[in-house]
């Protein structure tokens, strides 16, 4: 069994820090504790409200967020808590209790397709997050490390697979209309959820690794200009695209040329409507929101 790793991240909310691992933590489950007596479920939320200054524990697939009082500061006692929680992954000890594990299994699971503005893309919503980021994927060699994609393209009319959040965005090609194939691809993942087969690997979450996308590989060296740009997106942006099944990312930004290039994933991706999207609503929003920095916006594979 390969060590468990802990990376630190903080959040928009100073209060608030994630302890991010290496594997998966839970599987289609997310928990927030407010004191120990509500950590019963979580063997490690209970050890770690020991520490004083814990407010607030969030478990999730692959993190452990955590909301302090004021009475210390984050870059004083990050470091103790990430040797912490990576001494006890380590130690074998369990997450969550076995009692919990049985219970969530019986949770029954609900999937609903849902059309978005790209035509050859259908969206489909569980009731329950199946990912923590976003992973897609062209083809069935892409997904080597996403045991989902990789059952869908087992299905000849499934073209590219998204996942994110709670909700898994399939293409499919011309050769089947979505009025035969939605109820069949809908029963077909709510199965899989509800057998608690694995959404992806722990080789998806190696941010080394191939499936790491070139944006997430580059978002540590963006520029104070692309920090910004980026930070605009993920508040204006992000949460529109979402809900039509897709995801944008900031790829880079040319300072000579005043350009932006952003990703397009998911629904976005070859999208008729993507285009004047990004012109007449990103591009716009950018040039009046950081006035005489940008001059353009061109898509990735939009």
């Amino acid at each position: 069994m390969s060590q468990y790793t802990i990376s630190i991240e903080p959040t928009k909310n100073e209060a608030i820090v994630k302890f991010v691992a290496n594997s998966f933590l839970t599987r289609f489950e997310s928990f927030e504790f407010k004191n120990i007596d509500e950590a019963k479920p979580s063997p490690l939320a209970q050890q770690l409200f020991h520490l004083p200054f814990v407010k607030t524990v969030y478990v999730s697939q692959n993190f452990i967020a955590i909301e302090k009082f004021s009475i210390v500061e984050w870059q004083d006692v990050q470091e103790e808590v990430k040797e912490a929680i990576e001494e006890y992954l380590n130690s074998g000890k369990s997450v969550l209790a076995e009692v919990q594990r049985e219970d969530k299994k019986k949770v029954p699971v609900t999937v609903y397709a849902e059309s978005t503005p790209n035509p050859i893309v259908m969206k489909f919503v569980a009731n329950k997050p199946l990912v923590e980021g976003v992973f897609e994927y062209k083809d069935i060699d892409e997904a080597e490390h996403a045991p989902l994609a990789q059952a869908l393209f087992s299905f000849p009319f499934v073209k590219e697979v998204f996942i994110s959040a709670n909700y898994v965005s399939i293409m499919k090609y011309d050769v089947a209309s979505w009025e035969d194939i939605s109820l069949e691809l809908r029963e077909f993942i709510k199965s899989y959820i509800e057998d608690a087969k694995p959404i992806l690997t722990d080789a998806a979450l190696d941010p080394s690794s191939e499936q790491s996308t070139p944006v997430q590989q580059k978002r540590e060296n963006f520029s104070s200009t692309e920090k910004e740009i980026e930070a605009i997106l993920e508040e204006y942006v992000k949460p529109a695209v979402a809900g039509d099944g897709g995801h944008i990312a900031l790829d880079s930004f040319n300072e000579e040329t005043q350009t932006a290039r952003v990703l397009l994933q998911g629904a976005c991706s070859g999208c008729p409507s993507s285009t004047v999207t990004l012109k007449n609503g990103i591009e716009t929003m950018l040039k009046e929101m950081m006035p005489g920095r940008i001059s353009a916006v061109e898509a990735i594979n939009g």
